[in-house]
């Protein structure tokens, strides 16, 4: 494990614009940098990189992060060797926190274990590309298949011959459990060998960093089954990998899409006709990994299947997968080619603009939900409609509150002929999303609660929880009239919940906003958390009467959770905050919401703005105090005495002497 506080120090001692300038060319757009979004594709530069909060955000897609983020998000280096790289080049070593004996040695176990698996599934890849040019048979079909030289180059191709211990050749100790493990051979129960792959031709699979993972084999004669890939080892999990991403990053964002097809053969065809944005699911159904990593890759994912029965099932069971991710600002949509074709066949019988034509008219997601639901019930029935309306409840369920579900409900609501309010009704009873209560409902896991532990010193008090100071304990301090920079807007300000899939994300790294939850942020709430992203080091100027003033509003937890953050790390700036937040946690979606925001804040007096902003909250929380003591009727001595002390303390307060 890499301890936070190196994570910390290393954000600090790092330039983003130099780490981000590698992959991007940015200009100077006034107190920022300004580039083409690497994560989508655009004409007109809305990727702003910030060197004072060394933050990069992208007005187009919502990207964002800090320099880790960018390197895993746009490279796809896991976390660790992300660091590792950006330490190097600012001359850090990586401490790693104290393990035992023990965990080292498995630790170095593992990584052997993955390095010689690489090592041996790199040998057979050459064994294979040299085999192709050595079996005419296999050169003979891939020309059948329209598939040049080139483009066999360009994908790897190779083939494995029909001889049962073809790999002998390479490996001469052909009883090494490395070539069992990875996946290259069979053995029997009576101990003996084979090659798992015989007779086919073979596509090599990376991982979106380009490594080779595993292999998928094609038959070129009649026999079952027809594509066989590697089985499941440390380095390839079919569920969720997808064939071609590697290979497809430029063509996304040459296309503006990524296009789902359903196997190997279709992926490499489209290619040779110039396609070059598809990839393809490993013989399973879609799964919330694939759908994470395609929202990476684009905001607009086209699912192509057969236009028969057992493609709009497969199609079905997409949608399905698909609908914990659905938000505004991503497209989903549905390609149903004409019966008898796939896309390999399709572009070969009508050419590549036919297929692109084709792919503009692709049915949206939200058009091919409700035309399947109506198709399984007779709405001219109250039975069907009633009936529809029941198998359509958990779909609901799945998907995040927001701006396209509600225009979904209505839509569905006519179709059903019930008004929306009746639907909604209708639809609150459908219990909890997919992935059970108090989870993601696209990744099973637990919703974070955006605490930070660790000792804080002053700060600490902020997280003790005081009786009768939550969220519900009253009325919302802020009142209409004399305050209108602090008046609630609730309906306006975004929910940061916790109980649906992140937007991450995506290749942007950004995934769906999560809906299902209530928690509200006024206006004072995104007023102070700006100020604390944009400028932490007013944290360490708190004093002990801020910090109780803070401690016991009713509406700033999240206000006092970033405190305690910065406090605990020592974050310098924006990003180092993103970076030390949980990423599933509130706190983290608000950083992201107000990404756009901290982009255009550069105050030139921020303590000046901070002090304002506490003062203003001191104010209103002492007419409070006023206005209680009156309604009790100042009945005690005590309670003169206080309500003048307050009223003397709230004429300094509105007279600015603080």
């Amino acid at each position: 494990m890499i301890p936070d506080s190196f994570i910390q120090e290393l954000l600090a001692r790092v330039d983003i614009v130099d780490v981000v300038g590698r992959y991007v060319k940015l200009r100077k757009g006034g107190a920022n940098l300004l580039g083409l979004c690497p994560f989508h594709n655009e004409k007109t530069p809305s990727f702003t990189v910030s060197p004072t909060k060394q933050f990069y955000h992208c007005f187009g897609c919502g990207a964002h992060g800090t320099a880790l983020r960018f390197l895993t998000e746009h490279t796809g280096a896991p976390f660790p060797e992300a660091v590792r790289g950006l330490a190097a080049s600012v001359g850090m070593t990586v401490p790693e926190e104290p393990r035992s004996p023990r965990q080292r040695a498995a630790d170095r176990e593992r990584r052997e274990e993955g390095s010689r698996q690489q090592r041996i599934l790199d040998q057979a890849q050459a064994h294979y590309r040299a085999a192709l040019k050595q079996a005419p048979e296999a050169i003979e079909y891939l020309k059948r298949r329209g598939l040049s030289g080139e483009i066999a180059a360009r994908f790897g191709l190779g083939w494995a011959s029909r001889d049962r211990r073809g790999l002998a050749a390479v490996f001469t100790h052909y009883e090494d459990p490395a070539l069992l493990e990875s996946g290259l051979v069979i053995e029997s129960e009576d101990g003996r060998r084979h090659d798992r792959f015989r007779g086919r031709v073979m596509f090599p699979i990376h991982n979106p960093r380009g490594q080779l993972i595993g292999f998928g084999g094609r038959l070129i004669e009649p026999g079952e089954p027809k594509y066989l890939n590697s089985p499941e080892t440390s380095l390839f999990s079919k569920g969720n990998e997808l064939y071609g991403l590697h290979e497809a990053r430029a063509g996304v964002r040459a296309e503006g899409c990524v296009l789902v097809v359903e196997g190997y053969m279709d992926v490499v065809a489209l290619a040779q006709y110039g396609l070059n944005n598809a990839v393809a699911t490993l013989g399973t159904s879609t799964t919330p990994e694939h759908l994470r990593k395609l929202r990476r890759a684009s905001d607009r994912i086209v699912f192509s299947f057969d236009g028969d029965g057992a493609g709009r099932k497969a199609a079905w069971r997409a949608l399905q997968a698909c609908l914990p991710w659905v938000a505004e600002d991503i497209s989903m949509r549905f390609l149903f080619l004409p019966e008898g074709h796939d896309p390999d066949s399709y572009v070969r019988a009508y050419g590549v603009q036919a297929l692109r034509a084709y792919l503009d008219e692709a049915m949206p997601l939200s058009r091919f939900m409700l035309d399947e639901l109506a198709s399984r019930h007779d709405l001219e029935e109250a039975e069907g409609r009633a009936a529809c309306v029941h198998e359509a409840r958990p779909l609901f369920a799945q998907m995040p509150e927001g701006g396209f579900r509600l225009q979904l409900e209505r839509e569905f609501a006519r179709r059903v002929r019930l008004t929306p309010e009746e639907l909604a009704q209708l639809l609150a009873v459908a219990g909890p999303a997919a992935g059970g209560p108090g989870q993601h409902a696209a990744t099973g896991r637990p919703a974070g609660q955006g605490g930070v532990a660790g000792s804080m010193g002053a700060s600490a008090r902020l997280f003790r929880p005081e009786e009768g100071h939550g969220p519900e304990s009253g009325e919302p301090p802020w009142q209409d009239g004399e305050y209108p920079d602090a008046a609630p807007d609730l309906e306006g300000a975004p929910p940061w919940a916790g109980d649906a899939p992140t937007r991450a994300p995506r290749g942007s790294g950004r995934m769906p906003r999560r809906g299902g939850g209530s928690r509200q942020v006024t206006p004072m709430a995104r007023r102070l958390l700006r100020l604390l992203l944009a400028h932490p080091a007013l944290v360490s100027g708190l004093g002990d009467q801020q910090l109780e003033l803070l401690a016991h509003h009713p509406h700033l937890e999240l206000v006092r959770q970033l405190i305690g953050l910065a406090s605990t790390c020592g974050a310098a700036h924006a990003g180092a905050l993103l970076q030390a937040a949980d990423s599933e946690s509130d706190l983290a979606r608000a950083i992201q919401d107000l990404s756009t925001e901290l982009m255009a804040q550069d105050l030139p007096d921020p303590q000046a703005e901070w002090d304002d902003a506490l003062r203003l909250i001191e104010r209103q929380t002492v007419q409070e105090q006023c206005d209680r003591l009156i309604e009790s009727g100042l009945t005690t001595d005590e309670d003169r005495r206080r309500y003048q002390d307050l009223s003397r303390r709230l004429a300094r307060l509105k007279a600015g002497a603080g």
